[in-house]
């Protein structure tokens, strides 16, 4: 990595009652553009991409309560937009933000871009957990599942979109492949600048640090092209 400091930023989270402390990284010469991160402290994989070196801050956003905030749920997309970017971006000096994220954690920062999207220059979704009722029966258990397929389903459907560049990359092995097929399909007719990637691999870290170079590097290029 190039020139450049790890520090905590304490986040209030007014709309959760709750607060997250985030680890940022941030180059020397500092940067207008910030890469913003779900499940933070597992991300770290992010901390190693060679373009980190001088280009942009990096923000690793843990989750107190994932299940909860990860699935497409409007309070914690809310504190995330009008809460935790701008105080980031204050601190930071930063006005271009692309967010990023895995599984549920990749449902929820496309649920923010939707709904607050003029926060967002673009988005990098990994194996994003866009559960559909005919491909995810086997996740019918999990408590929130009503609520992320009937979001989803209004996804699928909308006619048209807040579009950025988004980049979807996604296991060939994965349960989640099919309904990230039909994710970047919808999107793509609604107007977003889409790629998906598929790699061979499954639901892992291994997969998801392995298809960061070179989709997240050409997911930058296209969302900060200057």
């Amino acid at each position: 990595m190039g020139a450049g400091r790890w520090r905590r930023v304490r986040l209030p989270l007014p709309a959760l009652h709750s607060t997250i402390t985030a680890t940022v990284w941030s180059p020397a010469n500092g940067s207008d553009r910030l890469l913003v991160a779900h499940d933070g402290p597992d991300y770290q994989g992010l901390a190693e991409h060679a373009a980190l070196a001088d280009r942009y801050h990096l923000a690793l956003l843990p989750a107190r309560e994932r299940d909860d905030w990860y699935s497409a749920c409007p309070t914690y997309a809310q504190a995330l937009a009008l809460e935790i970017l701008p105080r980031l971006r204050s601190r930071l000096g930063a006005r271009r933000t692309v967010g990023a994220g895995v599984s549920l954690g990749a449902l929820a920062m496309l649920h923010a871009q939707r709904s607050y999207p003029a926060g967002f220059a673009g988005l990098f979704l990994q194996s994003g957990s866009f559960f559909q009722a005919r491909h995810d029966r086997q996740e019918s258990g999990f408590r929130h599942w009503p609520r992320i397929v009937r979001y989803v389903r209004r996804v699928l459907a909308a006619t048209g979109g807040p579009a950025v560049p988004a980049t979807l990359t996604c296991g060939d092995a994965e349960e989640n492949l099919a309904n990230n097929r039909d994710m970047a399909d919808a999107l793509r007719i609604q107007g977003y600048p889409v790629s998906l990637a598929v790699g061979p691999g499954g639901h892992d870290w291994t997969h998801w640090r392995r298809a960061l170079d070179p989709h997240l590097t050409a997911l930058l290029s296209e969302a900060w092209p200057d």
